[in-house]
C-alpha cells in the first residue's frame, strides 16, 4: 500500500512538471507513478516545449516546430531552414512586457 501511494504523489508531480513544460499530463503521470523517482528526474529534465524554434512550410505557410520533419497540415517534407522563427517564449515575453493601452 506504501508502494501505491509513493507511486501516485510521484505521478501527480511528474505529471504537473510535463503539463508546465507543454507535454501530456498524463503521459508523464504514468512514467512518474511507473518508475517513481526516475520518472519524475526525467520530466524535470524534459525540455521546455514553447522555448522550442519554429518555422514556416514553404507549401502552405504554417508554423511548426524547428524539429518536425513533415508539415502537419499539408504534409510537404521540411528541410532545416536558413532562418527560424522566434519561440513562443520570446513573444509571450514581449507581449507582457508591453505597457496597457499602447
Amino acid at each position: 500500500m506504501a508502494y501505491v501511494i509513493i507511486a501516485v504523489c510521484f505521478g501527480l508531480a511528474g505529471g504537473i512538471v510535463g503539463r508546465i513544460k507543454g507535454s501530456s499530463f498524463v503521459l508523464w503521470f504514468l512514467i512518474s507513478g511507473a518508475v517513481p523517482f526516475f520518472g519524475l528526474l526525467a520530466a524535470l529534465a524534459y525540455r521546455f516545449e514553447r522555448d522550442e524554434l519554429r518555422r514556416q512550410c514553404p507549401s502552405c505557410g504554417r508554423v511548426t516546430k524547428i524539429y518536425d520533419a513533415l508539415c502537419t497540415r499539408c504534409g510537404a517534407e521540411l528541410d532545416f531552414p536558413e532562418t527560424a522563427i522566434a519561440p513562443d517564449s520570446v513573444g509571450l515575453i514581449r507581449r507582457e512586457q508591453t505597457p496597457a493601452g499602447s
